[in-house]
């Protein structure tokens, strides 16, 4: 598909550069060789839209017979999605989905009242060395659809909307932007995009959505004569007309925002709500670990083990 002329954006000057509301330096965690740095939530901000995590995964080199092993843990009040650039990585929950997470493709993965997976390297994909790249992100749900059942999409790369033109290769992920709309249902009004720009190129942000952020994943961009390096984020304010420039090596970006929710959210653990009640009662059911009639019930195709409820988190942060 040809990118719309018409969305060739003039970049922003003078004042414009106050557009960004906030920067974020992600925080940065060795998990034993893997890297990630986290941009949300972050002191400085919750969420941008709804999404209320994002995280940097790698690039990280396993050699053969390594890999990741994130066993069978639970989530209630949000959505996942976790987008690789290189690597592949399986996934099970307890719906019975046995999914592997490829390059490009899109895993959606609601949890609503409560779901459990796990994401691992395995099988033959072990044997061999793989590098591992990619961005996983958690959606906050609408109050109104935080009990709403659990459920699972599968999008493969070639099915999601690709617009090219002027130095500019985006992929959008999830939700509508520049006159197009991803496959996966969403619960509200959102965007994410994966862009490759060339050297010079510009890209304007979707200006029908309320927040809006980029990060910033290779290379470095300029908004209104400010230069921003890989491991940036930058927020927007609501409304104005925002664009960027790549630099002289290019820039690698990813996009998103959308409609704010109405109110922060509380986070403990990976339980996301709108209500502390609901993550207390959701702590309850997990650490009660009654697989077969209660409230979580571990992936039909790797239930021999499971994360403990880590009574270490401390409180509920909202």
């Amino acid at each position: 598909m040809s990118w719309n002329p018409a969305l060739d954006p003039d970049c922003p000057t003078g004042d414009a550069v106050d557009a960004i509301d906030t920067l974020i330096v992600p925080r940065a965690r060795d998990l034993g060789g893997f890297e990630v740095r986290r941009a949300l939530p972050a002191p400085e901000r919750q969420m941008v839209g709804p999404f209320i995590f994002f995280d940097q995964m790698g690039p990280a080199e396993f050699l053969s017979g390594q890999g990741i092993d994130v066993r069978p843990h639970p989530h209630i009040g949000l959505a996942t999605v976790t987008y690789l650039f290189s690597g592949k990585i399986h996934h099970r929950d307890s719906l019975g989905t046995n999914q592997w997470i490829e390059e490009g493709a899109v895993n959606w993965m609601v949890a609503g009242n409560g779901i459990t997976h796990s994401e691992r390297i395995d099988e033959e994909v072990r044997k061999q060395p793989q590098l591992l790249s990619g961005i996983q992100t958690w959606v906050a749900l609408p109050e109104d659809r935080e009990d709403d059942p659990a459920a699972f999409v599968h999008a493969p790369k070639a099915e999601l909307p690709e617009l090219e033109g002027e130095g500019k290769q985006v992929r959008l992920i999830l939700g509508t932007a520049w006159g197009e709309t991803a496959p996966v249902p969403v619960a509200s009004e959102m965007f994410y995009a994966d862009a490759v720009l060339a050297a010079g190129a510009s890209i304007p942000l979707p200006d029908d959505h309320e927040d809006r952020g980029v990060y910033v994943l290779e290379g470095e961009v300029e908004v209104a004569g400010a230069r921003y390096a890989a491991g940036r984020m930058m927020i927007f304010r609501p409304g104005d007309r925002i664009s960027l420039r790549a630099g002289a090596q290019g820039a690698r970006v990813m996009l998103l925002g959308g409609e704010t929710l109405n109110g922060p959210r509380y986070i403990w653990w990976n339980f996301v709500s709108s209500s502390k009640e609901k993550i207390e009662a959701a702590k309850e059911a997990w650490r009660a670990g009654d697989w077969q009639n209660g409230r979580f019930q571990l992936p039909p195709d790797d239930a021999g083990e499971f994360i403990p409820l880590p009574e270490q988190v401390g409180r509920i942060r909202g």
